[in-house]
């Protein structure tokens, strides 16, 4: 089981359920910045980068592009600002699954509550649980906390998928 909580930041569930074989992906911005090449530094926290790696890795293992399912969740309006990033995040990988040409399996995304995601690749099984707004402080100060380090964190982590 993976799990992740969610405020405007999206997770996609990704599987072949033909291999019983997926992953999760957790990204907080739609597209690098500027100037930022995509190359060996660019941070699957972007969601170009981390659908693609996500993507990628299962094809790598066996898993047919044709067979693959997708399940997104998150992109709330958490914070009260003007910069609507959850909507640009649910907007994005929407469209990056259109344009893909990948199944979408399933959705919950936007609203004005975090989230918490338990996906079980082997099955495809997805349970989402809505947090209560007197508990979302944390989930806020924790994507604050991300937003200001994105300049300054490296690139961490290998992907890990999971499966029968």
């Amino acid at each position: 089981m993976l799990v992740t909580t969610l405020g405007s930041c999206i997770a996609a569930c990704v599987r072949d359920p033909v291999l019983g074989l997926g992953g999760m992906n957790h990204f907080l911005l739609p597209e690098a910045p500027a100037g930022n090449d995509g190359g060996a530094n660019a941070a699957a926290r972007y969601g170009g980068v981390a659908m693609e790696r996500l993507i990628n890795e299962i094809l790598r293992r066996g898993g047919r592009r044709d067979r693959l399912e997708v399940k997104v969740f998150g992109g709330a309006k958490v914070i009260a600002s003007s910069n609507p990033v959850g909507r640009r995040n649910a907007e994005f990988v929407l469209g990056f699954i259109a344009a893909e040409g990948l199944t979408l399996a399933a959705q919950d995304l936007g609203g004005t509550l975090a989230r918490r995601v338990h996906y079980f690749p082997s099955t495809g099984k997805v349970m989402r649980r809505l947090i209560r707004q007197d508990a979302v402080e944390d989930t806020i100060r924790s994507e604050m906390r991300f937003m200001s380090d994105l300049g300054a964190r490296p690139v961490e982590g290998d992907i890990e998928l999971f499966g029968d």
